[in-house]
């Protein structure tokens, strides 16, 4: 377990719930918004934050609209541990 990385994703209610969220599949930050109930700005900003840390990354970068992101697999070992 990389122990700073999973207290880095601890210290954020916002940061757990989204990488959660992407467990299953592929989503939309829209749909991540819906899910959570968190706001689209939030939503994407904490999506940069895990992309910038390796934890989650944009499969539709070139998209304007209906962007998709998943875990990464350093992200799947956070996972992992979060649901322990």
């Amino acid at each position: 377990m990389d122990v700073e990385e999973y207290s880095w994703v601890k210290a954020s209610e916002y940061r757990e719930n989204l990488l959660l969220a992407l467990e299953d599949k592929p989503r939309t930050p829209k749909e991540l918004s819906e899910m959570t109930d968190y706001y689209l700005s939030h939503v994407s900003n904490v999506l940069s934050d895990l992309d910038d840390h390796g934890l989650a990354e944009c499969i539709t970068p070139d998209r304007k609209k209906g962007r998709l992101w998943k875990v990464t697999e350093k992200g799947e070992e956070i996972i992992e541990d979060l649901k322990r």
